[in-house]
């Protein structure tokens, strides 16, 4: 993992909301309507979603979203024309313990 990646996409107001949100998307997200019944990705939440919670444009939170996932702090999946992202907690948690270690 890369520390100073991880970092920088927490740097962003959004961005660091966007993960917030995640944590419980019950509270900040409606129903994901499109998502499957047959897919097994609790949590999961569509790009369009938070790009309405947010109040940008989907192409803009598309690159917010990818940026955390890169950073290792989102997973998603693809179902038909939807990506979904959820929290990568395991991610989250190496983050944490090597920032513990680090400084």
């Amino acid at each position: 993992m890369d520390i100073l990646l991880t970092i920088k996409a927490l740097s962003n107001e959004t961005r660091f909301n966007i993960l917030e949100w995640l944590k419980h998307p019950e509270n900040h997200f409606g129903p994901q309507e499109h998502m499957p019944a047959t897919c097994d990705f609790k949590g999961g939440i569509c790009v369009g979603s938070v790009s309405e919670k947010t109040g940008l444009a989907q192409s803009v939170v598309s690159g917010y979203l990818v940026k955390l996932q890169k950073a290792g702090l989102l997973e998603s999946r693809r179902s038909g024309q939807w990506t979904y992202y959820r929290r990568d907690e395991e991610g989250i948690n190496r983050f944490i313990e090597q920032l513990k270690k680090e400084l």
